[in-house]
């Protein structure tokens, strides 16, 4: 069974994320093992890149710090590998396309095989070359997730036909970032996903309270949350962990909430 649709089992899936290598690689070593703990169902791990064209200044400065702490692929593959068997829940890594060919296709999903990563998040890549990843994610029994946003249209059913593992519902327009509110009719994207596929849909982009990840999770099958996860670990370096658990707990209970239907 596709590990990613166990985050999704009889439950709404709160999924977090964080830059690999913010603040530094020991932090991610332990805060992976803690997010589950925390209640996480699935984790999303970002690449530092340098030019992370989807994200907005919080995740561009964790980037920056991940870069400048010396976190490469290589080495956040190596960190992941080094707390997988602490791990019971999927990861899948976001990585931009650039940085996939650098590395080399058969390379990076090989990689992502050895150290427990159940899927790939290509933000990206537009679903029409979809093809460039599709085979090589396939050959590796990888998942890649595909994302559709408001602006998708007419497209969102020809995306949801073919996506895997869950579907990222892109809930504002521009770049990742903390929001006040949230306009997007989130509800109707998913009717249209609901046309022609039952597969998961998870909710991202600008969730940062109890209440908005409440209020996602009743439309849609899980929240992911990661600007406002980034911004704690920003604040607090390398004493985060606790100060990030906290956190997810709270925003875990919300979407637990939406599940009972409250």
């Amino acid at each position: 069974m596709n590990r990613i649709k166990e985050a999704f089992e009889n439950k709404k899936a709160f999924i977090p994320f964080i830059t690999g290598g913010d603040p530094s690689l020991e932090v991610t070593k332990k805060l992976l093992p803690a997010l589950e703990e925390a209640g996480a169902d699935l984790i999303e791990v970002g690449i530092p890149f340098s030019d992370p064209i989807a994200e907005g200044p919080v995740i561009q400065e964790a980037d920056v710090r991940a870069l400048s702490a010396g976190c490469t692929t290589d080495k956040l593959f190596d960190a992941i590998s080094e707390v997988q068997e602490q791990i019971h829940i999927p990861l899948v890594f976001m990585t931009y396309i650039n940085a996939v060919y650098t590395y080399g296709k058969e390379r990076f999903m090989k990689r992502c095989v050895e150290c427990g990563i159940s899927g790939v998040i290509v933000p990206d890549m537009p679903f029409e070359e979809k093809h460039e990843l599709a085979e090589v994610c396939r050959q590796y029994g990888l998942e890649l997730v595909s994302l559709i946003a408001p602006t998708s249209h007419d497209r969102i059913c020809r995306i949801a036909k073919e996506a895997e593992g869950f579907l990222y519902c892109v809930s504002s327009l521009g770049v990742t970032g903390v929001r006040s509110e949230i306009t997007t009719n989130v509800a109707e994207m998913i009717e249209r996903v609901r046309e022609v596929t039952e597969i998961p849909c998870a909710v991202g982009f600008g969730i940062s309270t109890p209440k908005q990840a409440r209020e996602m999770a009743e439309v849609a099958d899980g929240a992911i949350v990661g600007s406002a996860i980034v911004k704690i670990i920003a604040a607090y370096g390398e004493e985060c962990v606790p100060h990030v658990t906290k956190y997810v707990r709270e925003m875990k209970a919300a979407v637990a909430l939406a599940e009972q239907g409250h």
